[in-house]
């Protein structure tokens, strides 16, 4: 298995203590946490967006590019995009810049976005959010595929010259996943395509998420995508990772912040159902507790999901000194176990990404390309042995 470090990036009071950080500190942050995951291993650092609400992620961009100054081998993802909301045009643009910037090192995850409110903010309406992602995602792949791209939809003007978007990506189109967390569309979506899949794996019970990830397998091998590249990724959470000698006193010492933040947090439709920290541990996705129980929680849901690529958040209402110990627990105390215990071909040489960044010495190579082939091989494949 990969790990994932993921940042939505809130910016809340610990409801315990009532402290806060700066704006400027809390970004900081952020950069400082991919930095440190980097120097202890993990696969990739994500980073959200949200246009509303008590988050200060609206401009992802910015935050991965300030990350890419510093680090050097991380993947760089995002957690989601929100593409329902934004020009394909401004996105390929953005995110290429960002792939140059680290040498190949970008994947996007996009979706719809679970905040309601941003899409009157950009002048949307809330009833056409999946017939706006279908459509964007599908101009945002031929503006990263190809050039001299002319294009007409419903929700955009129409490209009537040739449009080729600068900067071109690092080494052809970096790999885009799905992100999903309550409906069937993104799953669907993401199998139409032959992308992996990121399942939020939030505030729902497990059981809800297996729904969608079957439905994801179902309809991948119904159009008949080759198998060898469907990537699953999974969440932890909204209780984040918290790690301590005992699952007791890990509930002990955080399971004041998990409550309060639980019932500070009233977003109808979207509540855990997981209210106090014995439930959350026992039954839902926070990964609280030893390490020898993370470690059980997330082979449990493996065993479940099968999934290749494990996202982790850390509680950021903490003091970020202890958040940096809980990731250095996490690296050296629960990750080699995993790793032995569930391996992938995720980033690995079997992956047409896997080479993908400079470091890995492909700079030309066009893993897009390379997986669209075997797509197609695949069911040419399967039609000859029908």
């Amino acid at each position: 298995m990969k790990f994932q470090v993921l940042d939505i990036i809130p910016h809340l009071k610990n409801p315990v203590t009532g402290e806060i950080v700066s704006t400027a500190e809390r970004l900081n942050q952020v950069v400082q946490t991919a930095r440190r995951a980097e120097e202890l291993g993990f696969d990739s650092f994500a980073v959200g967006e949200r246009h509303a609400g008590e988050f200060i992620s609206s401009s992802p961009t910015t935050v991965l590019a300030a990350i890419a100054a510093v680090t050097d081998r991380i993947r760089l993802q995002t957690g989601v995009t929100v593409l329902s909301v934004l020009d394909p045009v401004r996105v390929a643009e953005d995110y290429a810049t960002i792939d140059q910037l680290s040498r190949g090192r970008l994947e996007l995850v996009i979706g719809k976005g679970n905040e309601v409110l941003q899409y009157p903010l950009f002048g949307l309406s809330l009833d056409d959010q999946w017939e706006l992602l279908a459509e964007k995602y599908g101009l945002l792949r031929r503006l990263w595929r190809e050039e001299n791209v002319t294009w007409s939809g419903r929700f955009r003007p129409a490209l009537t010259e040739a449009t080729t978007t600068t900067p071109r990506p690092f080494a052809g189109s970096p790999r885009i996943w799905h992100g999903s967390a309550t409906t069937l569309t993104s799953a669907a979506l993401a199998a139409q395509w032959g992308d992996p899949l990121f399942t939020a794996n939030a505030i729902q019970p497990r059981e809800n998420y297996k729904i969608l990830i079957e439905h994801y397998r179902e309809e991948y091998e119904r159009r008949g995508h080759d198998p060898r590249h469907q990537y699953l990724g999974s969440g932890s959470g909204a209780g984040g990772v918290f790690i301590a000698d005992t699952t007791q006193e890990a509930k002990r010492q955080f399971g004041p912040v998990y409550e309060a933040l639980t019932v500070g947090r009233n977003v109808p439709g979207n509540n855990s159902p997981f209210r106090d920290i014995h439930h959350a541990v026992a039954e839902g996705p926070a990964l609280v507790g030893s390490p020898e129980q993370v470690i059980d929680k997330i082979l449990s849901y493996h065993s479940l999901y099968g999934h290749d690529l494990q996202s982790i958040s850390l509680p950021t209402t903490l003091p970020f000194e202890q958040q940096l110990e809980i990731l250095e627990r996490f690296a050296l105390e629960v990750i080699p176990t995993v790793r032995a215990a569930a391996p992938t071909t995720l980033w690995e040489p079997a992956d047409p990404y896997g080479g993908r960044p400079e470091f890995a010495g492909a700079t030309s190579t066009d893993a897009a390309g390379t997986v669209t082939a075997a797509h197609a091989n695949h069911r040419r494949n399967l039609a000859h042995a029908h």
